[in-house]
């Protein structure tokens, strides 16, 4: 892996993160409400899509949330 992929889709609001090649999705898993994992063959998560996002800006305008990161 060489860099972290990162796109936001503002007419459809979501976020998508890619640690691998895109191309490489095989599956799909819906692991919780509006959170969408991809997998490769071999079953490794190689990124996911947050579904109804909101930018920063819209969040800003209606509420702040803290949002935690953890880097494994």
């Amino acid at each position: 892996m060489d860099k972290v992929r990162v796109y936001f889709d503002r007419t459809g609001n979501t976020l998508t993160v890619w640690f691998d090649t895109p191309a490489k999705e095989h599956a799909c898993e819906e692991i919780a409400d509006d959170t969408v994992i991809m997998k490769d063959r071999r079953g490794r998560v190689i990124g996911f899509e947050r579904l109804n996002y909101l930018s920063p800006r819209q969040k800003l305008a209606q509420e702040q949330l803290p949002v935690e990161v953890q880097m494994l």
